[in-house]
């Protein structure tokens, strides 16, 4: 890789939009890393994410992501899947420093709760009768928090492989590599 690449990757976007697969795939094609916060945050706490909600609240999640986030930003060749909401509070995607490239995976609130339906995860948001207007409604608020991302690329109808390929080529990435 060039002097002037990335450090790290991280993947934002809502619930469903596929960043932990995408990051799977694009840390595997690199020779990288990957990383779920969500997956850290659980296995720190001992509890699911729907747990850590129901107990702990959503106040005390979004403090531990943000500290394992943290912890994430300081590692190289990482791809970094956050939370959808992580990057949700304002000023999470100007305050990263050097060496982080964000990239916002796009994804509609259809396709969004279609996904995320279709996965094994428990969604508290996906419990309620009114689910579709209550995502469309949290994406609107986050979309222009999203926005912030260096690059953005569209999820909705295309496959793992060929979003990945997206990011890879808008990044000037072509396969496994190396700092020197």
């Amino acid at each position: 890789m060039i002097a002037s690449g990335p450090l790290r990757i991280l993947l934002v976007g809502f619930m469903g939009s596929g960043k932990s697969t995408v990051g799977a795939e694009l840390a595997a094609r690199l020779g990288w890393r990957f990383v779920d916060t969500d997956d850290v945050v659980e296995r720190e706490q001992g509890l699911l994410i729907e747990q850590i909600f129901s107990t702990l609240g959503e106040a005390r999640f979004r403090v531990l992501e943000h500290e394992v986030m943290q912890a994430l930003l300081q590692q190289e060749q990482l791809v970094v899947a956050s939370g959808g909401g992580w990057a949700a509070s304002p000023g999470r995607l100007s305050d990263l420093g050097a060496g982080t490239t964000t990239v916002w995976l796009r994804v509609s609130a259809e396709e969004a709760v279609r996904r995320a339906q279709a996965q094994s995860h428990d969604r508290p948001l996906l419990r309620r009768t009114d689910a579709l207007r209550a995502v469309r409604e949290l994406l609107l608020l986050r979309t222009p928090l999203y926005a912030k991302s260096q690059y953005e690329v569209d999820t909705e109808s295309f496959s793992v492989e060929d979003v990945t390929i997206r990011v890879m080529e808008l990044l000037g990435l072509t396969g496994p590599t190396t700092r020197d």
